[in-house]
C-alpha cells in the first residue's frame, strides 16, 4: 500500500494537511496547541502541588504560571542534553536520571520563578513526583480521545532525523507481525469491526488477505527462522535437547537464540539489504537490530532510543499510566472469567499480571517509538513483532474479549504508523502477517490431573526426568531486558551427568529424549527397554498420536486405534492423523528428518467437535503442534503484489517476500 495520498487506493487516507511533515505550518500549530495544553495543565498541577506540599509556597497565581512555563522551557532545553549524557554513563545514569531529571528541572524552575519560595531540594523532588503523577492523569484525560496526539509527538521528536534524509520515491516496506493471529480469527475480527484499520485497507482495495500453512512446529522461533532466514528446518520445537552437546536449547534465551541464528543465517536474510529488526527472535541479517533476542549484546548499557524514551515525559508518562491501567484491566478480566465460570480458564498469576502490563503496553509503545524513528531515517525494510495478542490469548483464550481488545490496540498502532509514514522521506508499503495461530482447550493437567512428564515417568518407572521450566512470557520480558541492558551470563554447553529422560513441551507438542542413548532411539529399542511406554501413551485419552522411527520400517505414527507408516503411507486400523489437517502427514515426514527432533514426538488430542486441544503446558491458548487454528497464520499484502500461490511453510513465505522486496528496489 502506498501511504502517500496521491498514490493510495483507499477511499480516504491521511492528507498532508492532517499529518503534516515536521516543520509545516500545521505541525507548528499543533505544537503551539500542545504547548498551551501542557502549560495549562502544568499550571493547575503546580498549583495543587504547592498547595499540598510543605516547603514550597507561591505569592500569587502568576508565580505558579511562571513555574509551569519554566518547567516546560527548561525541560525542552535540558532533557536532550541529559539523554546524551546519561546514556554515556550507562544504566546507573539512566536510572538516576529517571529518578531526578524532572526533579532537577522543577527545582531550577522553582528557584528562578519570581514569587516562589522553596526550602530544599527534597521538596522539589517530591513536587516533581506528585506533579508527574497528576500530570500523567491530566495528559491521559486530555489526549486519550484525540486522534493524532501520539502521531504528532512521534513526528516532533524525530524531526531531526527527517531533515537529514533526502526524499526518495523508492518505497520501503514495514513488515508488522501480529504474533499468534490465525487467518480465520483475523477475517472474523475484520468483519466484526474490531480491526478498522485493516478493514479499511482490505475493503478499500489496497490489500488482500491470504492464509498460509505453518508447518510443525507452529512456534514463533521456527516461523521466524523461516520468515526471516528461510531456514525453519533448524528448529524442531520451541525448546529441545541436543544430544551431541548434551544441552537444552530454549529459544527465548539470548545466547540460545544467537546460537540458532548462526545456523540459520547465510547472509541473505529478509532484512540483509539495509533493513531493521525490531523485537524479534532472529534478526533476518539486518544491519540494525533493536530489541532482538539473537543479537542482544551482553554487558552493555542502555541504547540511546531507550534512554530517550524513558526520559521523555510524554512517552514515559503515557506508558506508566496505561501500564497501570492494563494491570487493573487484567485483574478485572480474570475476576470476570471466574464469576462467569468460563471454561476453559486458568489461574493468572501475579508474575503474568505484571508482565502483561510491561510487555503489552511498555513494549508496544517502545516499538512504536523505534519504528517511527526508523521510518524517519528512511529505512528500506523494517520487521517488527507485536506480541500483545499472543501473550493474552495464551492465558485468556484466543477468541476471548480481552484477547480481541489487544488486537484492537495493535490495529490502532497500525493507524499511527500509517500516519507517521505519510510524513516519512519515502513512501512505505505495509505487510501485516502472523507467525502461527492459536488453538484453545483445557490443559492436559486440568483434564487428567497429571502432567505429561509424570505420565512418561510412570510408564518408564524412572524418576530421572528433566523438564525445561521456561515459558514464553518470561522470554518476552527477557527480550525486553536483553534489548535494553545486560542479558546475564551464558549457560554452560552441557553436562556429563545426563538425565535418563527429557520431556520438552511446546504447546500441545512434546519431544521426548533418551539423552544417555546416542542418536535417534528406535521403536525396537524403546519397546525392549520400556515396554509399557508406547502402549501407555497411545492408549491415553489425552494423546492424539506419537511419532517414532523404526529401524526396519522408517517413521511410524502410532494412535489409539491404528498406525500409519509414513514412508509408503499405508494405514492399519484407524488413521492416527485423521482430522489433523491435509498437511499432517507431510509435516511429520519433514519433522522426522529434522536434526535434534525427539526420539518420540507426542501430540495431544484434537477434538473436532469441541475444537479443542490439550496443551502440555499450562496455557489455555497454545501453539506448537497440530490441531485447530494454530497452523493457519495470515498474510495481508498489497493487492498489486503478485499472487503468491499456495504458501506451505514459513520458508515459502520468505521466498515470496524476498522476491517482492527485490522488485521494489531499482537495479543498482
Amino acid at each position: 500500500m502506498w501511504v502517500r495520498p496521491e498514490r493510495s487506493r483507499r477511499p480516504r487516507s491521511p492528507r498532508r494537511s492532517e499529518v503534516a511533515p515536521p516543520g509545516g505550518r500545521d505541525a507548528v500549530a499543533m505544537r503551539v496547541r500542545e504547548l498551551l495544553v501542557t502549560v495549562g495543565l502544568g499550571t493547575a498541577v503546580v498549583g495543587v502541588t504547592i498547595g499540598v506540599l510543605p516547603g514550597i509556597s507561591a505569592d500569587d497565581g502568576w508565580s505558579v504560571l511562571a513555574v509551569a512555563i519554566l518547567v516546560t522551557a527548561l525541560g525542552a532545553v535540558i532533557r536532550p542534553i541529559m539523554v546524551r549524557l546519561l546514556s554515556a554513563l550507562g544504566w546507573a545514569g539512566v536510572v538516576a536520571g529517571w529518578l531526578v531529571c524532572q526533579a532537577l528541572v522543577v527545582w531550577a524552575a522553582l528557584l528562578l520563578a519570581p514569587g516562589v519560595h522553596v526550602t530544599e531540594f527534597w521538596a522539589a523532588f517530591w513536587a516533581a513526583w506528585i506533579g508527574g503523577a497528576l500530570m500523567s492523569v491530566g495528559l491521559w484525560v486530555v489526549t486519550a480521545g484525540q486522534d493524532g496526539a501520539v502521531t504528532q509527538h512521534l513526528l516532533r521528536v524525530n524531526r531531526r532525523f527527517r531533515r537529514q534524509v533526502p526524499p526518495s520515491e523508492v518505497p520501503g516496506v514495514l513488515f508488522l507481525q501480529i504474533d499468534g493471529l490465525s487467518a480465520p480469527l483475523a477475517r472474523w475480527a475484520v468483519d466484526a469491526g474490531n480491526l478498522p484499520t485493516l478493514g479499511r485497507w482490505l475493503s478499500g482495495g489496497s490489500h488482500v488477505m491470504t492464509e498460509w500453512h505453518a508447518q510443525l512446529p507452529a512456534t514463533t522461533p521456527a516461523s521466524q527462522a523461516g520468515l526471516l532466514h528461510g531456514a525453519s528446518a533448524q528448529i524442531p520445537a520451541f525448546r529441545w535437547y541436543e544430544k551431541d552437546a548434551g544441552r537444552l536449547v530454549v529459544t527465548n534465551h539470548p545466547q540460545d537464540a544467537a546460537l540458532v541464528e548462526s545456523r540459520c543465517s547465510d547472509g541473505q536474510g529478509l532484512l540483509a539489504d539495509g533493513g531493521v529488526s525490531v523485537s524479534n527472535v532472529f534478526s533476518g541479517d539486518a544491519p540494525t537490530s533493536l530489541l532482538t533476542m539473537s543479537t542482544a549484546r551482553r554487558g552493555n548499557g542502555p541504547r540511546r532510543y531507550v534512554s530517550s524514551y524513558l526520559l521523555d515525559p510524554f512517552g514515559l508518562t503515557r506508558s506508566l499510566v496505561l501500564t497501570v491501567g492494563e494491570i487493573v484491566k487484567e485483574l478485572h478480566q480474570a475476576r470476570r472469567q471466574r464469576l462467569r465460570r468460563v471454561r476453559p480458564r486458568m489461574r493468572r498469576i501475579w508474575s503474568y499480571v505484571l508482565l502483561r502490563g510491561v510487555t503489552n503496553v511498555l513494549l508496544r509503545h517502545l516499538n512504536l517509538a523505534v519504528l517511527a524513528e526508523q521510518m524517519m531515517r528512511g529505512a528500506p525494510a523494517v520487521y517488527c513483532d507485536f506480541v500483545d495478542y499472543d501473550e493474552i490469548a495464551h492465558h485468556a483464550g484466543p477468541a476471548r474479549p480481552e484477547s480481541l481488545a489487544s488486537l484492537e490496540g495493535i490495529d490502532a498502532a497500525l493507524a499511527i504508523l500509517e500516519e507517521v509514514a505519510a510524513a516519512a522521506p519515502r513512501p512505505y508499503r505495509f505487510v501485516v502477517l502472523s507467525d502461527h495461530g492459536q488453538s484453545q482447550g483445557s490443559t492436559f493437567r486440568q483434564r487428567y490431573g497429571i502432567r505429561l512428564e509424570d505420565l512418561v515417568a510412570r510408564l518408564t518407572t524412572t524418576e530421572d526426568v528433566v523438564v525445561p521450566d521456561e515459558d514464553e512470557q518470561a522470554g518476552r520480558a527477557r527480550n525486553l531486558r536483553a534489548g535494553i541492558g545486560r542479558t546475564g551470563k551464558p549457560e554452560p554447553e552441557g553436562t556429563a551427568d545426563r538425565p535418563e529422560l527429557v520431556v520438552a513441551a511446546s504447546g500441545n507438542l512434546a519431544l521426548v529424549y533418551f539423552p544417555r542413548r546416542p542418536g535417534r532411539v528406535t521403536l525396537e529399542e524403546i519397546t525392549e527397554s520400556y515396554p509399557e511406554l508406547l502402549p501407555g501413551l497411545t492408549a491415553h485419552p489425552g494423546i492424539g498420536w506419537v511419532l517414532v522411527r523404526s529401524e526396519r520400517e522408517g517413521p511410524i505414527v502410532l494412535g489409539p486405534d491404528g498406525r500409519r507408516w509414513l514412508d509408503d503411507d499405508h494405514v492399519l486400523g484407524v488413521d492416527p492423523l485423521l482430522g489433523f489437517g491435509p498437511h499432517a502427514a507431510d509435516d511429520l515426514r519433514r519433522h522426522d528428518r529434522l536434526a535434534n527432533t525427539g526420539d518420540l514426538v507426542v501430540n495431544s488430542l484434537w477434538d473436532p467437535v469441541s475444537q479443542e486441544v490439550a496443551a502440555f503446558e499450562e496455557l489455555i491458548g497454545c501453539h506448537g503442534g497440530l490441531g485447530g487454528q494454530q497452523n493457519r497464520p495470515v498474510l495481508i499484502r498489497p493487492r498489486d503484489w503478485p499472487e503468491p500461490g499456495p504458501l506451505v511453510g514459513a520458508d515459502d513465505v520468505y521466498r515470496y517476500l524476498s522476491g517482492c522486496l527485490k522488485k521494489l528496489t531499482p537495479p543498482g
